[in-house]
């Protein structure tokens, strides 16, 4: 850590780092590789093995928009064959666009994926309606994660138990259109904390994953080792600051640091947004090659970003509304 660091500080990531490096070792014991040279991690203790990198579903959609389906489709049968098989989509993403987009292009490729998708809904038929029109645009008879989206409002984890998100999903458990549960959020880790409180086996639980977390409402120090210890698979985000690339283009932390760093933490799999070749390429390079960064390496990157991490500037999504779903301000009544 850089010398101008306050003691006490030092101290408390210096402990926590431990932890965690004891928690990715952990982890990474259970790592194996496919047929085709990618890595894959257990998704917590009852999930299926999945690629340690995953597809973004937000950033698919843009590239189509951009580049057109064909190139976007294109760019999502590739990352099959070459072993990335956790795709991550929503049910708000592009008003439903991408998970029309990702349906074309799975839909005849089905058993090479780990499809996951998220609900916005929080009540018992809105969360029912999302679903079923979820699975009509994925073009599948079930999703294997289903993930209520966005817990980034204190009272969001009541809502989902109080008015019955959560009585939809374990239906859709039983009738056999969802096979695991799990949640989102990128606002603070006690909306987290409170979600592993409830009486819910999760699967899973998605959350920021980055370097600057580290210095602020870090999600790595506080939720992942909560996760680990009551067999939650993490799903880590936000890599690079938020789709923005904010981490990268602020600071002189590069994009391969930046996943290299996500995927020495104790995740079970980091979603990054894909919107070319190129950005495919490097995933799979790192995720093929990928070896945790040593304990010089991470002081390192820490002392690259430190600075600018302990206000939060780089992640704006932890502080403003701007960065939340216009259908879940819509929900609290805020301004959209």
């Amino acid at each position: 850590m850089p010398a101008t660091s306050d003691r006490r500080q030092f101290l408390r990531t210096g402990v926590t780092s431990a932890a965690l490096v004891a928690l990715a070792s952990e982890v990474f014991a259970q790592q194996r590789d496919d047929a085709s040279g990618m890595p894959r991690r257990p998704l917590g203790k009852t999930g299926p093995q999945v690629s340690i990198v995953g597809l973004g579903g937000h950033h698919i959609g843009q590239m189509a928009k951009r580049d057109g389906e064909p190139a976007a489709i294109g760019l999502m049968h590739r990352a099959l064959d070459e072993g990335l098989n956790f795709f991550d989509n929503a049910w708000d993403y592009h008003d439903g666009y991408s998970e029309e987009l990702m349906g074309k292009a799975i839909h005849d490729r089905r058993d090479k994926v780990f499809l996951m998708t998220k609900v916005c809904d929080r009540d018992y038929e809105g969360a029912k309606k999302h679903l079923d029109e979820s699975l009509k645009r994925l073009q599948t008879d079930v999703i294997d994660l289903w993930q209520f989206h966005e817990m980034v409002y204190d009272n969001d984890p009541d809502w989902v138990f109080e008015r019955g998100g959560i009585r939809a999903a374990r239906e859709a458990v039983k009738a056999g259109k969802v096979r695991y549960i799990g949640f989102t959020g990128h606002k603070d880790p006690s909306i987290h904390l409170k979600m592993l409180g409830k009486p819910q086996p999760w699967t899973s639980s998605q959350m920021p994953i980055n370097v600057c977390d580290y210095f602020f409402r870090s999600f790595l120090h506080d939720v992942v080792p909560q996760c680990v210890g009551q067999g939650v698979g993490v799903i880590g985000m936000k890599v690079m600051g938020g789709g923005t690339g904010n981490i990268p283009s602020k600071t002189e932390a590069t994009h391969a640091e930046c996943l290299r760093f996500a995927l020495s933490q104790p995740v079970s799999t980091v979603v990054t947004g894909m919107t070319s070749d190129r950005d495919l390429d490097q995933a799979l390079d790192i995720a093929r090659n990928f070896k945790p960064l040593s304990e010089a390496e991470l002081s390192t990157l820490l002392a690259k970003v430190e600075e600018v991490a302990g206000d939060g500037r780089l992640e704006l999504f932890k502080t403003a509304k701007d960065f939340d779903g216009p259908y879940h301000r819509k929900q609290h009544g805020f301004a959209t």
